[in-house]
């Protein structure tokens, strides 16, 4: 009787597990950092090859190619869908106020997915590629790494009004840009961290321009907006940039909080991190204080975006040319 009821239990136990196991594929599986291992074990060295070489010709392709992985998963998870182009019913991101003549390393990615094809036909999703290149550029900057979770597949389609409303913006208010982050499944701690992005990379003139002219903004410091206004004019010089963090501007580092608390932070979406939010503020002076404390926070959020909303399983496809789906 006790032997046949142990029977039992291991039956339902067995059927419990193989029930799991095709709801999970079904349902679309998840991602893991070995996705690759077996498919395409040559993948991580691929990208790093590509990217590195991309970022020694120009230092600045390193911040744009992170850019691209925020820009992606803020717009209906991370799918790739900002490297589509227009054409065949779908409207391209990347003519989105957000996007348009600001986001760039697009041909870098190419050069990755073309090698990738030669390596490992149909194998390796743009959306993985974009997340791998984000970290690829983020160690070469000298900043933190961390191990990737893959497995996303790409999507069909593209979303140009979410491009428009759904990536923070530069002059928007604190608690908008902290709803731009919950909606997503973010939280204050992972915008502190994430925004410690800006540590690399440039602004364009019209991403702050109404903090230097008009009603005098005294949360910056007034010796640095004068600076600022030497290259960016009251009209015109729209694309002007400036390095965004001026002391070790192409170096991976936690300056940028030091900048913001010395009212040295370009745009207003740093600035309100430390003058809108008393929890922003305390985390801004943690990671101004400690490297360290910045660099394992930020390891932890950037993995925490890179899982929002992922195609995959069955879902959405494995492109052959990152920008175009497959026909």
């Amino acid at each position: 009787m006790a032997s046949k009821s142990i029977n039992l239990i291991i039956s339902i136990v067995v059927l419990a597990f193989a029930t799991l196991c095709f709801s999970q594929s079904s349902n679309g599986g998840s991602l893991s950092p070995q996705f690759y291992a077996r498919s395409c074990p040559q993948a991580h060295k691929i990208v790093h090859s590509v990217v590195s070489r991309a970022v020694a010709r120009e230092p600045r392709m390193a911040a744009s190619l992170l850019r691209l992985h925020f820009h992606d998963c803020f717009v209906q998870g991370c799918d790739a869908s900002l490297l589509l182009d227009s054409g065949n019913g779908i409207v391209s991101e990347k003519g989105a106020v957000p996007n348009n003549n600001s986001a760039r390393g697009f041909d870098v990615l190419d050069q990755v997915k073309s090698a990738l094809e030669k390596a490992c036909p149909q194998t390796v999703s743009c959306a993985d590629i974009i997340a791998l290149a984000a970290r690829e550029s983020t160690v070469l900057a000298g900043g933190p790494s961390w191990d990737v979770q893959l497995g996303r597949r790409d999507s069909r389609s593209a979303n140009f009004s979410g491009a428009n409303n759904n990536i923070p913006a530069p002059n928007n208010t604190f608690q908008t840009i902290l709803s731009t982050y919950t909606r997503v499944g973010l939280d204050i701690v992972d915008l502190v961290a994430l925004s410690g992005s800006h540590t690399i990379g440039n602004s364009r003139c019209t991403s702050f321009r109404q903090r230097l002219y008009g009603q005098p903004d005294f949360t910056m410091d007034q010796n640095y907006a004068a600076r600022l206004r030497t290259g960016c004019p009251r009209s015109g010089g729209d694309q002007n940039l400036f390095v965004m963090d001026f002391i070790t501007p192409a170096k991976f580092d936690n300056n940028y909080f030091k900048n913001i608390l010395s009212s040295e932070a370009m745009l207003n979406s740093d600035e309100v991190l430390a003058t809108r939010n008393k929890m922003s503020l305390g985390l801004v002076r943690k990671f101004a204080a400690s490297n360290e404390a910045f660099f394992q926070q930020y390891a932890k959020s950037i993995v925490k975006m890179g899982s929002i909303s992922p195609l995959t399983g069955s879902r959405g496809e494995i492109r052959r040319n990152c920008r175009a789906v497959n026909t």
